[in-house]
């Protein structure tokens, strides 16, 4: 029997995870962490019986203990709940599903307390990559990946020698705006972006798909997860979402993974690797398909894959002032207060007027965090 914990269990990646528990019947589930769904959680809490569950204020963990006084468990409230929940004696696993730079600090004491990670928060690694990978080597542990694309990329490089990489090519669907200008995008509206063609994913996700900042964060993210330089990265736009990254090695051959867009199997993956297990769902029919297709990324347009770039290019904590400006970007443009191609914009004010730190540690990198949050706020005070 594995047993796992989870954080953002109430997330799309939390669910599904929980989904696959479901199906299989051979996961104990001891821990379980949300913001403040309270409704799912307590439903998830009587499904999985966890010993321990996780709200990130206290007064929602007054509620949750006060809904579950009939059960055997202990509710735990803000860091020090994800921390324990990260550390727990009984998982082997945890899936870090949660969402934003609020991951770190549980995800390295996980490693330090030696659980192998499926990491599905990449919010972890695009801030703290130079601080989470050494770690993770020093303490032998290993971290699977549940990004499509970089699970991809995992499974393309299994029994292969990492060191006889080329090229990693990691592909994008384009999202709900592909094809379009920047004319064309003048007024589009959040519920617009909010389409995305093959994916179902959170809210922001599918917004950071369709400004392509999402890929630039993949970038970032794969450079840590496979250690590779930013010239060995190489984003493909790839619309049927059927190839979901590729490996090209130093000889020419070129080893991809394919399948249906649907995120259980890089959890499923994460879960039982290396075992594969039966998944349900539809399986990719070639002849229904009939043709893969593959584009160039608009960067002109969509300059979100541009900034992250620039980003990784800079280094430092320059990749965190990118990631926490976009977290306010996306908000204000879902709650209508700027315009889609404004984000960007957004996010090149932050790093403008941000003085890059070398090496920063988990404190540095949080403080930059804050710096930007500050800053959108003071020029869009409706910013929450």
């Amino acid at each position: 029997m594995k047993v796992i914990a989870v954080l953002g269990s109430t997330g799309s990646i939390g669910t599904q995870t929980l989904e696959i528990v479901r199906q299989n019947q051979d996961i104990q589930v001891v821990g379980l962490s949300a913001g403040g769904n309270l409704v799912l959680l307590e439903e998830q809490i009587r499904e999985f019986r966890p010993r321990l569950a996780s709200v990130w204020l206290e007064e929602d963990a007054i509620e949750l203990r006060q809904r579950t006084k009939d059960l055997n468990i202990e509710i735990l409230s803000g860091m020090d709940g994800l921390i324990e929940i990260a550390t727990m004696s009984e998982s082997s696993l945890l899936v870090t599903a949660i969402v934003g730079m609020i991951g770190i600090r549980p995800t390295i004491a996980a490693i330090e307390a030696g659980k192998t990670i499926a990491l599905a928060n990449k919010e972890t690694l695009v801030t703290a990559g130079h601080l989470i990978m050494p770690l993770a080597k020093e303490k032998n542990v290993k971290i699977y990946p549940v990004d499509s694309e970089h699970s991809a990329i995992f499974q393309s490089l299994n029994g292969e020698n990492p060191k006889e990489i080329e090229k990693i090519i990691i592909t994008a669907s384009g999202g709900p705006f592909r094809g379009k200008r920047k004319e064309e995008l003048l007024h589009v509206k959040a519920e617009d972006a909010l389409k995305h063609p093959n994916w179902s994913m959170g809210r922001k996700i599918t917004i950071d798909s369709a400004t392509l900042i999402n890929k630039g964060l993949e970038v970032i993210e794969a450079k840590w997860l496979f250690d590779v330089t930013l010239d060995q990265i190489e984003v493909v736009v790839q619309p049927q979402s059927i190839i979901h990254s590729m490996v090209q090695f130093v000889d020419g051959g070129i080893i991809a993974q394919l399948g249906t867009p649907d995120m259980k199997l890089p959890i499923q993956y994460a879960l039982y690797y290396p075992e594969r297990k039966h998944l349900g769902g539809k399986r990719v029919d070639f002849f229904e398909l009939s043709k893969i297709t593959f584009e160039k990324p608009d960067t002109h347009t969509f300059r979100g894959l541009e900034l992250a770039y620039r980003a990784i290019s800079e280094g430092g904590s320059m990749p965190t002032i990118l990631n926490a400006a976009n977290e306010r970007a996306v908000a204000l443009f879902l709650d209508n207060k700027i315009k889609f191609l404004e984000i960007a914009e957004v996010i090149e004010e932050a790093m403008d007027a941000h003085q890059r730190i070398e090496k920063p540690s988990v404190a540095q990198i949080l403080e930059a965090e804050q710096e930007a949050y500050e800053l959108i706020a003071s020029r869009y005070p409706s910013v929450v």
